[in-house]
């Protein structure tokens, strides 16, 4: 093997490396931690030791070592293919980065906020004893920490027994919703004046298109900001860390250079962007968790630099990887548009709760009851309703299942909700749950026209059919993240995740190392990829012929020939579908 593909044994020492990393949690990049985190780590991995968190993640981590052993194996395939030239792949990759330099994109100027610490900060301003303490938000999982706590390793998402180990004196501090709330309303509305057009990214964060107020203002960018961030501090007393970039990817990071309470401000020439990305830790991107930090790590990229580095294997491994966002990556290539959310992409709408261990099954009805409330209470606010409702549970030992039921009504009251996530739970108990929840899809914009018109009637004929499925998560990244929160100030970033796409299913050997993003399917609820052609395939295949033949009774003489298509390739597809009708 040549140095361009070094290889990466998976020995057990380095198994066992990898999941003491795993066991400390997706925050370890979180501003404010210790320098070192090495003995960190192994004592978050010692006091997890013989738990069933610990267990269960043994095992999500056994899982990824094989898929890294499958991919590393299909690497050296590809790689000493005689056919292969490698440098003439290169000069290929160099063509393409070539292209997409000449589409980098520096006249606006982007700003991504970070409140400091937010619900830590707030507790702060409601008891100021707390200041200069090591102190954390949450109950059983910690939704926040000081960073005075994080001095010690201590930060989100972490188990409160193991924070207590690592720093015995924490103080543990209750949610204040309420406060958030109000706080993060206040800050909005500040950000708001700089940008009409600004983009929530969260309770917490955002992004600001600040170029047009620069100009009116006759201001320069970090002025702007420094402006912006006394304004927040002023009327809320909450320090704010900001990112000044071209693009929203980079100014994420950014945002993370100075923090708490700091802002950095990336030059905006190509080479000072492609320097900075040069030495930056892949694991820093936004969207790169550590699944997929693990993934790339195991073909030599631990930096945005390493990209270039192997772009030929990259190339060669297109779908496992997705070369060309890789690239974009380590040119410092991202958006430029900051838009405000619209309803219309909004998909679902749910509530879920995490406590300890519970098995009273009287005790898991009533968090039923209170998630319902929650729900409904959200849904009447946001003014949606939906037709699919899914239940989501984590056991004790951490596994994950959803079981979904579709309506032929629209559901927002508690009490519909209850009644539907009742029938789909009773059947599960006796069971021993730390973690409860509901999502409704299928959704109906309230504020908007009635969308039972047209094709939409057609896939609304599917939604009567009702249907229960259990289904366990998929071991994708996020299923793997350690318990959730009961309230999470992290938030998704708006740039494009890194796409680690899965190969069309040729044959078993030749799976990619991460599942693609699926979608329950509304009549059968199985979770398929959501991909229009695939999706629309398993659809073809499930739905009946009496529902396709009552759409092309509906349907327009211009769209018959369409739905004969699909019945004819629906009949193709499914020659036993009588039983199913």
């Amino acid at each position: 093997m040549n140095n361009r593909h070094p290889q990466v044994p998976l020995n057990a020492s380095q198994e066992t490396a990898s999941l003491v990393k795993r066991l400390a949690g997706p925050s370890t990049g979180k501003a404010g931690l210790a320098k070192d985190q090495e003995d960190i780590n192994r004592i978050i991995a010692d006091v997890s030791k013989g738990s069933k968190f610990y267990e269960n993640e043994k095992k999500k981590d056994k899982e990824l070592t094989k898929k890294i052993e499958h991919i590393l194996h299909l690497r050296d395939e590809l790689t000493k293919n005689s056919g292969v030239d490698l440098e003439k792949i290169e000069a290929n990759v160099d063509q393409i980065l070539h292209k997409l330099e000449c589409q980098r994109d520096l006249s606006q100027t982007i700003v991504h906020f970070d409140l400091d610490s937010f619900f830590a900060s707030v507790e702060v301003l409601n008891d100021p004893t707390l200041a200069g303490k090591p102190f954390a938000v949450g109950h059983t999982v910690l939704s926040t920490a000081s960073y005075e706590a994080r001095k010690y390793g201590v930060r989100s998402g972490m188990a409160t027994f193991i924070a207590k180990k690592l720093c015995p004196e924490l103080i543990m501090v209750s949610h204040g919703m309420s406060d958030y709330s109000e706080m993060s309303h206040k800050v909005m509305a500040i950000c708001n004046r700089y940008d009409p057009q600004m983009c929530p990214a969260g309770c917490d964060e955002g992004y600001l298109n600040i170029t047009a107020y620069c100009a009116e203002h006759d201001m320069n960018a970090d002025a702007c900001v420094e402006h912006l961030r006394s304004a927040v501090f002023t009327e809320t007393k909450l320090t704010v860390s900001a990112g000044i970039a071209p693009n929203t990817m980079l100014a994420k990071i950014c945002s993370d250079k100075n923090k708490p309470n700091g802002q950095f401000h990336l030059p905006f020439q190509s080479e000072a962007i492609k320097s900075f990305m040069h030495d930056l830790p892949i694991r820093r991107v936004p969207g790169i968790g550590r699944v997929s930090e693990r993934l790339l790590e195991s073909i030599g990229i631990k930096t945005c630099g390493d990209i270039y580095t192997y772009r030929a294997t990259l190339s060669l491994m297109d779908k496992q990887f997705g070369l060309l966002h890789l690239l974009r990556t380590h040119l410092g290539l991202g958006s430029t548009s900051v838009q405000p959310p619209q309803r219309e992409e909004r998909k679902s709408i749910g509530a879920e709760r995490t406590f300890p261990p519970l098995g009273d099954k009287q005790k898991i009805i009533e968090k039923l009851q209170e998630i319902c409330a929650e729900l409904e209470s959200d849904m009447e606010e946001t003014q949606w309703t939906g037709r699919t409702i899914t239940l989501k549970y984590k056991l004790s030992t951490f596994e994950v299942f959803t079981r979904a039921k579709s309506s032929n009504r629209w559901i927002s009251r508690k009490e519909d909700l209850f009644a539907v996530g009742h029938e789909l739970l009773l059947p599960e108990l006796p069971l021993t749950l730390r973690l409860i929840g509901l999502r409704v899809t299928k959704l109906k914009d309230l504020r908007g026209p009635d969308p039972s018109i047209g094709i939409k009637r057609f896939f609304d004929a599917a939604d009567s059919s009702s249907s229960n499925k259990k289904q366990k998560v998929s071991a994708s990244e996020t299923a793997q993240d350690p318990p959730e929160p009961e309230i999470s100030e992290n938030t998704k970033p708006t740039s494009k995740p890194t796409s680690f796409r899965k190969e069309k299913p040729e044959s078993k050997s030749r799976q990619s190392p991460l599942e693609r993003e699926t979608h329950a399917c509304p009549v059968c609820l199985k979770q398929v990829p959501t991909e229009n052609d695939a999706f629309n395939a398993h659809l073809d295949s499930c739905l009946s012929r009496g529902a396709i033949r009552q759409a092309q009774a509906e349907a327009s003489p211009s769209s018959k020939q369409a739905q004969g298509n699909l019945l004819e390739r629906w009949t193709k597809m499914a020659p036993n579908s009588k039983k199913k009708t």
